[in-house]
């Protein structure tokens, strides 16, 4: 089984993302932690994001691997352990700028899609274009989406509860920032897939959407044993 799961920045793609892999017993595949790393490699690289020939050839070359159960999911990068390094502000907004690169989507899709098929029981992936392109045969397919206000208002308590200094103001001003970059590139924008369950999260807690999303993939199973 695959499962798709797309959406803007905040909409609780990730966390959700991570339980229905662990209900249903799949591999969960952040797709959005992958890109981290790519950024935080072309970083380490001192490589400027405008080159974006050398950028694509640190794609293609870096070895990423997410290994783990979804909780405690480790993110590796060339052997080394960058979990905590790709979960900074400064990761976020390079991430957002390489997933702009069509060279870099293309090799990314790419490695998604290995990952993904290579499971036997199945993948949970989360990310902005796993419906519309990584995986547009997918099983089931959801799109996440929430206010940028009630978004950036998690994000900014999610990073208060881990001491990170913000404001809700700079939290929101981000939020639209990678808003508009998501859906104006050029190379698989964020689009809603035609077959896609959207499911507005602004005024839903964790347990509601966790329910509704669960229930919609046990008639999809059980329209499928007919």
């Amino acid at each position: 089984m695959i499962i798709a799961i797309d959406g803007p920045s905040g909409a609780g793609k990730s966390t959700l993302g991570k339980m229905l892999a662990k209900k249903l017993d799949l591999l969960y595949l952040d797709t959005g932690a992958m890109y981290r790393a790519v950024a935080l490699a072309v970083g380490k690289a001192n490589v400027p994001f405008r080159d974006v020939d050398r950028v694509a050839d640190i794609a293609e070359t870096a070895q990423i691997d997410l290994v783990g159960e979804p909780d405690a999911m480790k993110v590796m990068l060339d052997g080394a352990d960058v979990s905590m390094d790709i979960r900074t502000l400064d990761a976020a907004q390079a991430a957002s700028v390489v997933s702009t690169i069509p060279a870099v989507r293309r090799i990314m899709v790419e490695h998604q899609r290995a990952i993904g098929e290579s499971s036997p029981t199945g993948c949970v992936l989360e990310g902005r274009d796993i419906g519309s392109v990584v995986f547009p045969n997918a099983d089931i397919k959801f799109f996440l989406t929430a206010t940028p206000a009630a978004r950036a208002r998690r994000r900014f308590m999610e990073d208060q509860a881990k001491g990170r200094i913000s404001t809700y103001d700079q939290t929101l001003a981000e939020i639209n920032e990678r808003d508009e970059r998501d859906v104006s590139r050029e190379d698989s924008p964020l689009t809603i897939a035609e077959d896609a369950i959207v499911i507005d999260t602004s005024e839903l807690d964790l347990s509601e959407v966790f329910a509704q999303m669960l229930e919609r993939i046990n008639d999809r199973q059980a329209a499928a044993a007919r």
